[in-house]
């Protein structure tokens, strides 16, 4: 658009020159040569004007005659290189749709109409034409001759890498990641990596130094990047807890400051400020999050705070956690667990059985066992609620990667990931999602009286953990009359035939008589349970 206007003025103001020169007559006499030539002035300035074009156009054909062979030469480069890349981007569509044999056939043609020194991806798609026709040894090899190149470098880290994550090679993967994180720490995958083999090395000072190197490069957003710096110093506050406890403090207290949330970094924090006698504001911090998210190690971290003090005043701590958090499990469980420590048997047992109307799982059904053989001794009712934490929910713990853990960790035990673990429920035990998908096939046991004795409810135990052979063979055989009570024996119906199921083990507390079978119409359609 700018040359178009420029064009536009130019001529219009020659034609203002022009007729200006019209509104102007006058001579011009030019002696040349014994001879004289008179024209006017108009005639002389278009004579002017066409000397001017006609030097203008000589000068652009004798420029355009000597210059043809380079025009013609070019011409045919340029249509050679077009053909090269069309050949190139076919290979490369080629390959990532698995056609071997159209990448390898335009991976050739390429190299022959563009140079390879020139054009990087003709090594690019040489290593995915290897790795198509599974020949890893020659593009490990390809590779390796990549790094020599700048511009091929970090593309070359990141094959060897993946293949070195192929082939099970942790360490050499992370030594290419840690080699590409170098150059250029806006990687992703490089960073991962070699923050990940920072942390199982315990280098939590370098893990730091990279973090700090990747907020810089603006590649994560900030919450990621605290959230990272903040499991690294929550790590490296533990570790150097007894070692140099001024430290830890320093990084634990940034942890929370960063993550504020993040329930390893207050526990660590407390308990730093518990080893420096600053009970008060560690207090003060698990109490801040526990209001927000009650949490079991937040609870024990509180009610241990001194390790002087005596079971009540663990239970008084205890306590005040639960008048911050009215009716929930945690902190009743909290109070429970101490109640049995200091001897307050009626009070853990109250808590503990509010536990299990807020959320009965296998914790609170363990605790309630704990407190019956602390109390009264029994050993039926203890099996009774052992029995019942068999076939109950289990409790949430630190997992990662399927990985169950007693305490959290910065990494992964498997893969090595950061920040893997999660407060979650485990996977459930595969035996009892069998018992309870095959519950509904399997025949009613025997009823036991709550008055019986306690022989005789350890002896349906015993039965009840028999080998499947022999349960097959007595849920085949008819029960005789005198096996049940004389009171039951109104209620005793044939046993059913043995399912597919029935050799797996059914666990039923003891004192559970099951469920009645009500006569009703057989019906193959029906849906039995028991």
């Amino acid at each position: 658009m700018p040359r178009l206007l420029f064009f536009v003025v130019l001529v219009f103001a020659i034609g203002l020159g022009f007729a200006w020169l019209a509104d102007r007559p006058g001579e011009m006499t030019v002696t040349f040569n014994g001879y004289e030539y008179q024209v006017t002035l108009m005639v002389a300035a278009v004579a002017l004007l066409a000397v001017v074009v006609a030097v203008m156009l000589a000068w652009w054909l004798l420029k355009a005659i000597w210059n043809s062979p380079y025009t013609i030469s070019r011409h045919f480069r340029v249509r050679r290189r077009d053909r090269g890349y069309q050949a190139l981007s076919t290979g490369m569509i080629a390959a990532g749709a698995g056609d071997v044999a159209l990448a390898r056939m335009k991976k050739k043609e390429a190299k022959k109409l563009i140079n390879a020194d020139q054009e990087p991806l003709i090594h690019l798609l040489d290593v995915q034409a290897m790795l198509l026709e599974g020949d890893h040894d020659a593009a490990r090899e390809k590779l390796n001759s990549m790094l020599d190149d700048p511009e091929l470098r970090l593309l070359a880290l990141r094959g060897l890498y993946l293949e070195a994550q192929r082939m099970g090679e942790r360490q050499a993967a992370r030594h290419y990641a840690a080699r590409a994180a170098e150059a250029a720490p806006q990687l992703g995958w490089a960073s991962e990596a070699t923050l990940e083999e920072r942390a199982e090395q315990g280098d939590w000072d370098g893990a730091l130094k990279l973090v700090d190197a990747q907020k810089s490069t603006r590649a994560f957003s900030r919450p990621v990047l605290d959230r990272r710096r903040a499991v690294l110093l929550t790590a490296k506050a533990m570790a150097m807890l007894d070692t140099d406890p001024a430290a830890a403090r320093t990084a634990a207290l940034e942890a929370v400051r960063l993550a504020p949330d993040f329930v390893p970094a207050t526990v660590a924090a407390a308990r730093v400020l518990f080893r420096h006698d600053e009970l008060r504001k560690g207090a003060r911090i698990l109490e801040t999050l526990w209001k927000k998210q009650p949490h079991p190690e937040l609870a024990d971290a509180y009610v241990h705070a001194r390790p002087g003090d005596s079971a009540r005043d663990r239970l008084t701590r205890a306590r005040k956690l639960q008048s911050m958090r009215e009716n929930n499990a945690i902190a009743l469980f909290a109070v429970a667990r101490a109640a049995l420590e200091a001897g307050e048997y009626r009070q853990a047992r109250e808590a503990a059985e509010d536990v299990l109307k807020l959320d009965p799982r296998e914790g609170a059904y363990l605790l309630m066992a704990d407190i019956e053989e602390a109390e009264t001794g029994e050993q039926g009712k203890v099996r009774q609620w052992l029995a019942r934490a068999l076939r109950a929910a289990r409790d949430p713990a630190w997992v990662a990667d399927g990985y169950v853990a007693e305490k959290w960790a910065p990494f992964s035990p498997v893969t090595g990931r950061l920040d893997a673990f999660e407060w979650r429920v485990p996977m459930e035990r595969v035996a009892q999602t069998i018992e309870q998908s095959a519950s509904a096939e399997l025949p009613a046991l025997p009823a036991v009286e709550p008055d019986e004795p306690a022989a005789k409810v350890i002896e349906a135990e015993q039965v009840e953990e028999a080998a499947p052979e022999a349960r097959e063979a007595e849920a085949t055989a008819p029960a005789p009359a005198d096996a049940l009570p004389a009171e039951n024996h109104e209620k005793a119906v044939p046993a059913p035939a043995a399912s597919p199921a029935a050799g797996i083990m059914l666990r039923r507390p003891p004192d559970d008589p099951g469920v009645e079978t009500e006569p009703a119409k057989e019906n193959a359609s029906s849906l039995r349970l028991f």
